[in-house]
């Protein structure tokens, strides 16, 4: 088995290992574990920072998975001694088959547009996980995502960048094929001018 040496660290990133004695929280960009850290000191538990961090990062990091994603879990319940795994996979709406596929004239699904999109596993996974594991109602553990949607928040570079770059292209995609993705320019512009940092 590799032991860790934090001293000596192979991997390129400017980020130090972080150590903490009372909990932690992590995403990709600092205002998700800013949520996860105001979470465990208003008394949740790290199942209720996860939930509270999951719902916000769609919005905070709209580039990555969003409330249309699958959810996978893995919670320890020290005072049972017992590991619980949560499978949220995502499903396919009952109405496709191979067959509509087919009869849109693909000969497997592709990889952007409506028809590969799913019905989404990542909310109900939320509500389960809070049901069983958590201490903090949806509500408090929604807030934190509700408040950075109606009083904003910093755009992180890195998401900007990728934003920026998605929006050039799902708006020549919908000028390309108004018929799969004209729907993205409908519900997801303001005044005809899609969303953009």
């Amino acid at each position: 088995m590799p032991e860790f040496d934090p001293r000596s660290y192979a991997y390129p990133s400017r980020r130090n290992v972080v150590y903490a004695r009372k909990a932690m929280a992590c995403t990709s960009i600092p205002q998700g574990a800013q949520i996860g850290l105001d979470v465990m000191k208003a008394g949740g538990n790290a199942v209720d920072a996860a939930v509270a961090m999951a719902a916000a990062m769609p919005l905070l990091e709209p580039t990555s998975n969003g409330l249309g994603s699958d959810c996978f879990a893995l919670v320890w319940v020290e005072a049972e001694k017992k590991l619980y795994g949560l499978n949220a996979s995502g499903v396919a709406p009952m109405a496709l088959s191979a067959d509509k596929v087919r009869e849109l004239g693909f000969d497997q699904v592709p990889k952007e547009g409506w028809l590969p999109t799913m019905v989404p596993g990542a909310p109900s996974a939320w509500a389960e996980l809070r049901r069983r594991f958590g201490t903090k109602s949806m509500a408090e553990l929604m807030a934190p995502a509700i408040s950075y949607a109606r009083d904003g928040f910093c755009i992180p570079v890195n998401v900007y960048k990728q934003w920026k770059a998605e929006v050039v292209r799902f708006t020549a995609a919908a000028k390309e094929d108004p018929a799969v993705f004209g729907p993205w320019l409908e519900y997801f512009t303001k005044n005809g001018q899609p969303y953009a940092p």
